[in-house]
C-alpha cells in the first residue's frame, strides 16, 4: 500500500475519532471532569449498545447466561468430537513437539520462533490478571463448584485452540524479510477464498482485524497497566497520582521488546512465562502444603458445589455459568488471538503447531486457574453461605487467600501481577500490530506508528481509570470470536485433512524423530 494512502487513512480515522470525542470533552469540562471522563463517556454513550449486544444474557433458572460463552463453549465441544478428542489422543505428541523432538536441526523451516517460544508467547497473552482476579470473582459468586466446570471447559477449549492455530500456520504469509504475518485475518481471507467464499472471507477478516486492534489497546493494554499500578500502590502503600511513572516504565519495557519483532518477543516470553507460572504455582503449592489437612474438604466442596451448590447465587446453574465464564474468558479458545502468535512458528507442517497450541488452555485454565481456585477454597476465605460472606471478590479475594497463610505473600504476589501484566501487554501488542498492518499494509511506518500508539496507551491506562473503554475493549475481544468461528467452522474439513495427513507421515516415518 502506497505511503500516501496509509497516511490518508490514518489521518481520516483520527479526525473522525476527534470529531466524535469533542462534544464529550466539552461536557466533561463543564461538569468539572477531565479527559479520562470525556473518553469514558464517549465509549459508554457511543458503543454501549455494542457492549450490551456482545455480552447479551438470557435467563437460565435464576441465573443469567451470556450467549457469547455458549458460542465459545459449543465450538469447543464440536471440535472436540469432530477431531476425535485431540486434547487426549494428541497430548504426548504435543509434548514431544514442544521439546523439539521432531525439529530437524539441520533444515530450518520457515518461521521466526520455535514451538516452545510460540507457545509461551501465546500463553503470555492469556495467562494474566484474569487467572487471579477473574477466578476470585467466579468463586465469590459461584462458590467452589465453579472450579469443576472451569476445568471441564478448559479441557474442551484445547480442541478449539488446535483447530484455529493449525489454520493460522496453514494460511500464514511469509514476507521477503522472513517475518511472518498470520492469524485469523489471513485464514479467513485466503481460506474462505479457496472454499469459494472470497467476499465473506474479506468481511470477516477485516472485522476481526478491527476488533483485535481495539481489544489490544484496551483489555490487552490499558487494563493491564491500570491493574499493575493499582497492585503496586496497594501493596506498598504508595500515594495516588503517580500512575504515569508506572506507565512510562512499563511502556519503555514493552516498547523495547516490541522493537525486536517476533524473535525478540519469543525469547522474552520463553523466559518470563515459565518463570512467572512457576513462581505462582509454587506459591499455591506452598499454601496447599501448609493446609494439607484441608485438601479433602476442599475437594469435597468443589465436587458437591458443582452438582448441588445450594445457597450459591443461581444454584447449580450459577456455579456452572461462573466456571464456564472464567474458563472461556481466560484461555480465549475460539477467540483467535493465539493463532496470531502460533503462526510465526518454524515448521513446514501446520498441524504441529495446532497440537502444540492445545497445551495452552491446559496450562492457563486447568493448571493456573485451578491453582488459584484451590488456594481460595483451602484458605477458607470464601467459606460460608453465599454470596461470599467476606465481601471480597476478584484480586482482593485471591490476595486475602494467600495472605491468610503468610502476610508476606503480598510482595511476591505483587511481582507476579506486574509480570503477568507486562507479558500480556507484549503479546497483545503483537496481536494488535498484526491487525494494524493487515488493514494498513506492511511497512516501517505502519509498524512504528502502531507501536508508539500502543505504548502511549500504556501510560494513559496506568494513570487514569477507564470503565467504559475497558467494557468496550472486552466486548471487542469476544466479538473476535464471532468473526473467527464462522470461518473456522467452514474451514474445519481443511484441518481434518491436514491432521490425517500428518498422522500418516508420523506412522510411516516420513516425519522423523530427531531426539
Amino acid at each position: 500500500m502506497p505511503l500516501q494512502r496509509q497516511l490518508g487513512r490514518s489521518t481520516l480515522l483520527f479526525a473522525l475519532f476527534l470529531s466524535l470525542l469533542t462534544p464529550h470533552i466539552a461536557h466533561a469540562q463543564v461538569s468539572g471532569g477531565g479527559f479520562d471522563q470525556a473518553v469514558d463517556q464517549f465509549f459508554k454513550h457511543t458503543f454501549g449498545w455494542f457492549v450490551d449486544l456482545i455480552f447479551y444474557t438470557v435467563p437460565v433458572g435464576s441465573a443469567q447466561f451470556p450467549l457469547i460463552v455458549g458460542w465459545l463453549l459449543l465450538a469447543a465441544l464440536i471440535f472436540t468430537i469432530y477431531f476425535g478428542f485431540p486434547q487426549f489422543t494428541g497430548a504426548k505428541l504435543a509434548l514431544d513437539l514442544v521439546r523439539g523432538r521432531y525439529s530437524d536441526p539441520h533444515n530450518k523451516a520457515p518461521g521466526e520462533v520455535s514451538h516452545f517460544q510460540a507457545l509461551t508467547t501465546a500463553l503470555s497473552g492469556t495467562v494474566g490478571l484474569g487467572n487471579m482476579a477473574g477466578v476470585g470473582a467466579a468463586l465469590a459468586i459461584g462458590g467452589p463448584g465453579a472450579t469443576f466446570w472451569m476445568i471441564l471447559c478448559g479441557l474442551l477449549g484445547m480442541a478449539a485452540k488446535f483447530t484455529e492455530c493449525t489454520l493460522g500456520v496453514k494460511y500464514r504469509v511469509v514476507l521477503p524479510s522472513g517475518a511472518v504475518s498470520g492469524g485469523p485475518m489471513y485464514y479467513l481471507r485466503d481460506g474462505l477464498a479457496e472454499r469459494g467464499l472470497p467476499g465473506l472471507g474479506k468481511v470477516l477478516a477485516a472485522g476481526f482485524a478491527v476488533m483485535v486492534i481495539l481489544g489490544a489497546l484496551g483489555g490487552g493494554n490499558m487494563f493491564q497497566g491500570n491493574q499493575a499500578n493499582a497492585m503496586i500502590v496497594h501493596t506498598f502503600g504508595l500515594p495516588d497520582g503517580y500512575g504515569w511513572v508506572t506507565g512510562v516504565s512499563l511502556a519503555a519495557l514493552v516498547f523495547g521488546v516490541m522493537m525486536g519483532g517476533m524473535p525478540q518477543i519469543g525469547k522474552v516470553t520463553a523466559t518470563m512465562v515459565p518463570w512467572m507460572a512457576g513462581v505462582y504455582i509454587g506459591m499455591a503449592l506452598f499454601v496447599i502444603a501448609i493446609d494439607f489437612d484441608q485438601i479433602p474438604s476442599a475437594m469435597r466442596a468443589i465436587w458437591d458445589g458443582a452438582f448441588q451448590a445450594e445457597g450459591v447465587a443461581g444454584g447449580l446453574v450459577g456455579a456452572l455459568i461462573q466456571g464456564l465464564k472464567r474458563a472461556t474468558f481466560s484461555n480465549e479458545a475460539g477467540v483467535g488471538s493465539s493463532a496470531i502468535a502460533h503462526s510465526a512458528v518454524q515448521t513446514k507442517e501446520p498441524v504441529t503447531e495446532g497440537l502444540v497450541a492445545l497445551l495452552e488452555p491446559f496450562v492457563d485454565t486447568v493448571m493456573i486457574c485451578t491453582a488459584t481456585a484451590l488456594v481460595i477454597t483451602i484458605a477458607g476465605v470464601n467459606a460460608g453461605p453465599f454470596p461470599n460472606p467476606s465481601g471480597l471478590s476478584g484480586i482482593e479475594l485471591t490476595s486475602a487467600a494467600f495472605r491468610s497463610t503468610a502476610d508476606w505473600f503480598r510482595y511476591p504476589l505483587a511481582l507476579v501481577v506486574v509480570v503477568f501484566a507486562v507479558s500480556t501487554m507484549i503479546s497483545w501488542g503483537y496481536y494488535g500490530l498484526k491487525g494494524w498492518t493487515y488493514l494498513f499494509g506492511e511497512s516501517r511506518l505502519a509498524d512504528a506508528s502502531f507501536k508508539l500508539l500502543f505504548c502511549t496507551f500504556i501510560v494513559v491506562g496506568a494513570s487514569i481509570s477507564f470503565g467504559g473503554v475497558i467494557d468496550f475493549s472486552d466486548a471487542a475481544i469476544f466479538a473476535m470470536s464471532i468473526f473467527n468461528l464462522i470461518g473456522v467452522y467452514i474451514l474445519a474439513p481443511v484441518v481434518k485433512a491436514e491432521y490425517r495427513q500428518f498422522l500418516n507421515k508420523i506412522r510411516s516415518g516420513a516425519i522423523k524423530r530427531y531426539r
